[in-house]
């Protein structure tokens, strides 16, 4: 079993910056991808970003410019440093990683952080 928790959510002023982290732990071999998804009331959930083993990463065309992710494959830790917060970046965000433990593939949620933008 693979567990991911996730840390930094809560109320910014628009313009302003958070930073959100996810660390996975439990019985890992190893993680391909990790990334962030957000899901705003009412809408479906959808990709903010993701970054592979190797330090690649993809943004969603609205965050590009503002956010940034990176990870720390010693720590099985994912980051996603938003700056320049807009109202509309307003959404549950979760953290998903995937890959394998000892034992088979793993395809792991965290639980979901609130952030809030709003004057």
């Amino acid at each position: 079993q693979v567990d991911l928790v996730e840390f930094g959510g809560g109320l910014v002023q628009p313009g302003g910056s958070l930073r959100l982290s996810c660390a996975a732990s439990g019985n890992i071999f190893s993680i391909n991808f990790m990334g962030w998804y957000r899901q705003a009331p009412g809408k479906q959930r959808e990709l903010v970003a993701v970054i592979s083993s190797g330090g690649s990463t993809n943004y969603a065309d609205s965050v590009k410019g503002r956010f940034t992710i990176s990870r720390d494959n010693a720590k099985n830790t994912v980051y996603l440093q938003m700056n320049s917060l807009k109202p509309e970046d307003t959404a549950v965000y979760y953290c998903h990683a995937d890959g394998r433990t000892w034992l088979s593939d793993f395809g792991a949620w965290g639980q979901g952080t609130q952030v809030t933008v709003s004057s």
